[in-house]
């Protein structure tokens, strides 16, 4: 049998090194649980950043990506399905959009936030309002909104015209936000930035002044839309609804699907026939995974588990810690006197998989289905596993 050491040499003889050397060689996975080649179990605090919304193996989601494939995986978009049409539908219900909005289905939530820029441009306005800490994607157009200096210097020029503010900042966005602005893009919570929410109240100041302004709200839900916060998505927890909101990640379950929905047929029509496209885009096998997640999500009550499983990490008073933030199952632990990379890797020496989002903090955005002995298992190993981080060399 082919060892994780071996795979690994030949990936680096095989493929571009943009991500650098792979932490495992991962064989397969089951619930909450991946296996390495080598036979090693893990339980996956990270679902594939914020990916495998029903874990690994999910009865409901392999049924329907099995049955679908026997019917029709791709029929290009001169054509459409009833799946497509269906997953718009719940998606446009789920967020309680008013009457004459609409989906767009991509592939990745670069490509929805590619669908937003685009959006924002047939306002006849260029200019755009990101925040600092803000990850939008890789593309060039989503890595223009995308904050950090070392994802952007290498490929500047990017498009112009993106002001950055202080997340939280709320003079700051009042001076930022004008006739001109075409968008605000703003993430609900920054992942990227170590899992910082931004409040109710200033959500709803961006709404403010962006109506005010004639200028289009667009909330990045990429990572924390579909359930991941204990909400179907957390800009609903502000009572605001935005003009555009973009999805991807944990969408179906897996399967690659990006989304930017509409809010209302003044927005919705900004983008005419011809204006935009994608060829896998909503395709058949996607979109029918995508129903598959929704309705497991709602028939297994997953919010409602979100929360209450989150909330177990809400004060963990373990020495070491200094701090927890998120919401739902998108967690930080903010450590104090150790480098999370050590403590990434004594936990996955541990048998846990999770994220050090940033030098100081650990980031938990596990499965929605996980179970409260899954996620106290991981918090009694965590004391070892920051004291063998501690004095690692």
């Amino acid at each position: 049998m082919t060892t994780g050491g071996e795979l690994l040499h030949r990936y680096a003889g095989a493929m571009v090194q943009v991500f650098g050397q792979p932490q495992l060689v991962l064989a397969s996975g089951h619930g909450c649980w991946v296996t390495d080649v080598d036979g090693k179990r893990y339980l996956d605090l990270l679902s594939g950043i914020a990916v495998n919304a029903l874990g690994h193996g999910h009865p409901a989601l392999v049924q329907a990506v099995a049955k679908q494939a026997e019917q029709a995986i791709h029929i290009s978009n001169f054509f459409t399905s009833e799946p497509a049409i269906l997953l718009a539908e719940r998606l446009l219900t789920l967020s309680m959009a008013p009457a004459g909005s609409g989906v767009f289905f991509a592939n990745s939530g670069a490509e929805a936030i590619e669908a937003a820029i685009k959006l924002s441009r047939r306002t006849g306005r260029t200019r755009l309002v990101a925040l600092e800490g803000s990850f939008h994607g890789r593309t060039t157009g989503a890595l223009a909104l995308t904050h950090k200096a070392a994802y952007r210097e290498p490929f500047q020029p990017l498009i112009p015209e993106v002001t950055f503010v202080p997340p939280g900042d709320e003079a700051a966005l009042r001076a930022a936000i004008d006739d001109t602005t075409a968008a605000l893009f703003v993430e609900p919570i920054q992942g990227e930035a170590g899992v910082r929410e931004l409040s109710a109240d200033y959500l709803r100041l961006a709404r403010e002044l962006t109506s005010r302004h004639g200028s289009l709200l667009v909330l990045d839900e990429i990572q924390t839309g579909v359930g991941r916060t204990g909400h179907w998505f957390a800009h609903q927890i502000a009572d605001i609804v935005p003009d555009a909101m973009t999805l991807a990640k944990g969408l179906a379950g897996g399967v690659p699907i990006g989304a930017l929905v509409t809010f209302g047929g003044d927005v919705t029509g900004l983008l005419a026939a011809g204006q935009h496209g994608t060829t896998f885009g909503g395709n058949p096998l996607a979109c029918a995974a995508g129903l598959a997640v929704l309705d497991t999500i709602e028939r297994e009550d997953l919010l409602g588990n979100a929360r209450r499983v989150g909330s177990l990490l809400d004060d963990l008073g373990v020495p070491g810690v200094s701090a927890t933030r998120g919401r739902g199952l998108l967690r930080a632990i903010e450590l104090s006197g150790i480098p999370a990379p050590a403590a990434m890797a004594a936990a996955r020496d541990a048998g846990f998989i999770v994220n050090a989002v940033t030098p100081t903090a650990l980031r938990l955005a596990p499965p929605l289905v996980l179970s409260d002995a899954e996620l106290e298992g991981f918090i009694d190993a965590l004391p070892a596993i920051l004291a063998t981080a501690g004095t690692a060399p």
